[in-house]
């Protein structure tokens, strides 16, 4: 059961307080961002899930989530409906992002963690109007139940554990992803690895078994090896939007850097493609991550 003083997204006077829940996930956090008056991030065991602002949902405050939001911008022309599968919800954040930026968009949400998606609805709803099915179930289950050539953008945010799970690093996963997206369409990923890299190299090249173009944006210091980070995957069967996006992800508040072409093959270093029988899932982030 969801514990708070004052728990429907800012209602009321004063500072609303945190709400704490057990989840499937863990210990489920809803903690008020005290510079933004309803607005909140998601923590599942500690670990930073989300940031959601219900006063301007267009708003993304972590990194990772503000470069899948220039990818949402740059799928298609300002303001088109975009067809959206999002595997992983959290607090809904990208899918909130695409109904304020794009409205008119068919989206699809799969969550496996269901206590998570009604804590979720009953402290941060959605916008009635907003065009947003979620389903509670698997990731790769949801997918399989999604129509040939559907989607203009689907984007893979999933952890379990602060990890992405083996099932979802796969060519197999990667070959229905192309199965659901239509000609053009775009999918990004959010990663996350530490030194030496392997996981993040292994699912470039996993990535290039089934995709022609592909762009990887991250921190420097995480292409570089030296921290624990996350790095947003961008692939498709079509050329890339790759200045723009460098641009952006380079004017970010926090920079980061877009590799593609040669300098992504040179990075993944000769890193085989993964299956489903060799699949493991992402590694776990140093405890120091979250302090």
């Amino acid at each position: 059961m969801a514990k708070s003083r004052r728990n429907k997204g800012g209602g009321g006077a004063g500072s609303p307080e945190p709400v704490v829940a057990q989840v499937d996930g863990g210990l489920a956090e809803l903690i008020p961002d005290r510079e933004r008056p309803r607005a909140w991030a998601l923590l599942i065991d500690g670990a930073p899930q989300s940031h959601v602002d219900l006063d301007d949902p267009a708003h993304l405050s972590f990194e990772y989530q503000r470069r899948l939001g220039h990818v949402v911008d740059l799928v298609a022309p300002p303001g088109r409906p975009l067809q959206v599968v999002h595997l992983g919800g959290g607090a809904f954040t990208l899918a909130r992002y695409v109904a304020a930026t794009r409205p008119r968009s068919t989206q699809q949400v799969v969550e496996l963690d269901g206590p998570l998606v009604q804590l979720v609805r009953s402290h941060l709803p959605l916008d009635p109007g907003a065009r947003i099915r979620v389903r509670s179930g698997d990731a790769r289950a949801g997918l399989a139940k999604v129509p040939d050539g559907w989607a203009d953008l689907v984007i893979a945010d999933v952890f379990g554990g602060a990890r992405t799970p083996a099932h979802l690093t796969s060519t197999e996963f990667l070959a229905d992803v192309r199965r659901v997206l239509r000609p053009g369409g775009y999918y990004a990923a959010n990663l996350a690895d530490g030194p030496p890299l392997a996981h993040l190299r292994a699912q470039v090249a996993t990535a290039a078994g089934l995709f022609p173009e592909l762009a990887l944006a991250a921190d420097p210091t995480v292409f570089r090896g030296r921290r624990f980070g996350n790095a947003v995957l961008l692939a498709s069967d079509v050329p890339l939007p790759v200045a723009e996006f460098t641009r952006r992800v380079a004017s970010d508040p926090h920079p980061g850097r877009v590799e593609h072409g040669k300098e992504l093959v040179d990075f993944t270093g000769g890193a085989a493609a993964v299956t489903d029988a060799s699949a493991k899932p992402s590694p776990a982030p140093p405890p120091a991550v979250f302090r």
